[in-house]
């Protein structure tokens, strides 16, 4: 797969009026100043290994991942975790557990939001654990025992809500991986996670022709336009590498060398990227662009 070329800075920051960066004082401060209030932890997380990522390796190309008969027949179609991934997550968890937040342990996000592809699912699951019970709100759901990390304290905290999004799944069609089974066949496997936003129970987006740079990239803007507008403080997303690519590809010019280079890196299976979103407060009270709308004109088109 080849790197989409990333847009250059002035013409995202005029489009989206969204960056990371916003310069105040001297232009050569080399820092940036927020309202606390305005800003946000994003933990982004890549899937662990799947037996697509062993088949592409074994093979050393992506042509064991295309077929001409239908994508769902192909033994790699929503690939799911290998043994070695299942236990990168596992590991995760327990890294997590030694990471604290804000005194409470850092595997207890406030929300989870999570690309319905199982290789995904799987990993949300074995680094999270049992989500909420969706529809249940905070008081009434099942209690987790944590220990603070700076006093040693037990406290009690409600499970993760855990939400389902096409809107963060990976960059669709070609590959055989990259389509989902029927949300009716996944969702038994996974009755604890909220699958509400979901609209379609076929994948809808799949097509032999590989999703657009351009799209892929429009589609990971709206999706942190509306991360950006959630209430939630501390928010865990699991994804993919090629979204995760196209997301962070937009951000980052005014950054180091070094941290640019860090931020934009492909990321490796089960890898943590944490960021901290700051918003500038000049598109709040302003309409987001609906990512069903997009989901509708995509799939018109296809």
């Amino acid at each position: 797969m080849l790197a989409p070329t990333p847009p250059p800075h002035s013409r995202a920051s005029q489009q989206h009026n969204d960056g990371f960066e916003f310069s105040l004082g001297p232009p050569d401060s080399g820092f940036s100043l927020f309202l606390a209030s305005r800003t946000k932890k994003v933990h982004f997380i890549r899937h662990a290994e799947g037996f697509h990522n062993v088949a592409t390796a074994e093979t050393g190309s992506t042509a064991c991942l295309r077929t001409a008969a239908p994508a769902e027949q192909h033994e790699l179609h929503d690939a799911r975790l290998t043994q070695k991934g299942i236990d990168q997550a596992v590991n995760l968890r327990e890294v997590l557990k030694t990471r604290p937040s804000q005194g409470r342990s850092f595997t207890h996000f406030d929300l989870v939001v999570v690309s319905p592809l199982t290789r995904t699912l799987e990993t949300a699951r074995h680094i999270f654990g049992q989500g909420r019970q969706p529809g249940l709100p905070p008081f009434l759901a099942e209690r987790r025992t944590e220990v603070d990390r700076v006093t040693g304290a037990e406290l009690s905290l409600p499970a993760p809500r855990v939400l389902v999004m096409e809107e963060c799944r990976e960059r669709w069609g070609e590959y055989v991986c990259d389509g989902r089974r029927p949300i009716s066949e996944i969702r038994p496997e996974f009755p604890d996670f909220d699958f509400s936003y979901i609209r379609n129970d076929e994948d809808v987006h799949y097509t032999p022709e590989r999703e657009t740079d351009e799209h892929c990239c429009k589609r990971a803007l709206a999706f942190l336009e509306w991360l950006n507008a959630r209430p939630e403080k501390c928010i865990a997303v699991v994804t993919h590498s090629s979204f995760l690519r196209h997301t962070f590809m937009q951000f980052g010019d005014a950054l180091s060398l070094e941290d640019k280079t860090d931020l934009q890196r492909l990321a490796g299976n089960c890898e943590l990227r944490s960021v901290v979103m700051a918003s500038h407060g000049t598109r709040e009270g302003k309409d987001i662009e609906d990512l069903l709308a997009m989901e509708r004109t995509n799939s018109a088109g296809a």
